[in-house]
């Protein structure tokens, strides 16, 4: 609230600026970010608030905008419903609160029969929000399987990532991405997830904590492992990952997939056989594979280069 005061310039009348408005918190998915780690420790933002108006009817300054870059992939949530906000699913994507609306200065209220109003606008509340982050990887094919089904080593021998390979269970305890280039322009982004083992939906093992980063594949590999340390036949573990997956997302799995039969340099040729009649009643055409000696590991990658773009490119 303000009133002209200038020599030889008598009942100036009211010359209240507006305030400014209050800074946006925008979120903003950029692949120079690959985790939430940033967000786990500071947890509360502010952007800059609005500055108040002066006399002659200057507006105040608005407050900058506060930008936080998070992973492309990254899903906001309302952290008390877990409504969806916005899933920041491409480069660039974003998502902004924004910041409260500036006050009117009293000149905005002079009327021919109330010429010197001696108030002024209060300017609004900015907004507070809790925000829950999530981040799903993004990939087009995703391996799944129990535990040393050879997924790491599928994944090591097809791309350049290097996840953790050894000879006893859950090795992989973190989701790891590769992209796999068949030359000729034709590549495609591959996900291991840890291994999965009966009773995960009720937290056995590693539980369903990662699946989630398997919902946007295009295709899901299903890799069983020709011979393990259990009794179970490759029919029967199958079928166990099939029942957990149902368990976490029926459409997750009813997701288009394919039937590998991993490791089959350690059985003969009789013994595949009747592993892949075995596997070819629950999916036509299932591929038989070993990652060691690279047999059949080009025609999977080409097979699953059709599921990831059924069109020519």
């Amino acid at each position: 609230m303000s009133f002209r005061r200038e020599k030889y310039v008598p009942r100036g009348g009211p010359d209240g600026g507006d305030g400014g408005h209050g800074g946006s918190v925008i979120f903003r998915a950029s692949s120079e970010r690959n985790t939430l780690v940033d967000f786990r420790f500071n947890k509360t933002y502010r952007a800059e608030p609005g500055h108040k108006g002066d006399r002659r009817n200057m507006t105040g300054k608005d407050g900058a905008d506060l930008t936080l870059l998070v992973p492309v992939g990254t899903i906001l949530s309302d952290d008390a419903t877990r409504e969806l906000l916005a899933d920041l699913a491409t480069e660039g994507a974003s998502w902004s609160l924004p910041g409260g609306r500036g006050g009117k200065g009293n000149s905005h209220f002079a009327t021919s029969t109330h010429r010197t109003p001696r108030f002024a606008q209060e300017g609004e509340v900015g907004t507070e929000v809790r925000v829950h982050l999530e981040l799903r990887l993004l990939a087009d094919v995703g391996l799944v399987g129990l535990p040393n089904a050879g997924k790491s080593t599928l994944l090591s021998v097809v791309s350049a990532a290097r996840p953790k390979i050894a000879p006893y269970p859950f090795t992989t305890l973190v989701p790891n991405l590769g992209v796999v280039d068949l030359g000729e322009g034709r590549s495609f982004v591959m996900a291991d997830v840890p291994g999965l083992i009966e009773g995960a939906a009720e937290g056995a093992g590693l539980g369903h904590r990662f699946l989630r980063h398997l919902e946007r594949c295009r295709v899901l590999v299903h890799l069983v492992a020709a011979r393990d340390d259990s009794t179970a036949t490759v029919a029967e573990r199958v079928a166990a990952l099939e029942r957990e997956l149902e368990a976490y997302d029926p459409e997750l799995a009813a997701r288009d997939r394919v039937f590998v039969l991993s490791k089959v340099d350690l059985i003969d040729d009789e013994e595949q056989k009747s592993a892949l009649d075995a596997l070819s009643r629950l999916a036509p055409h299932p591929l038989a594979i070993s990652a060691i000696t690279g047999e059949g590991v080009r025609a999977l990658v080409e097979n699953l280069w059709k599921h990831t773009r059924p069109t020519p490119s």
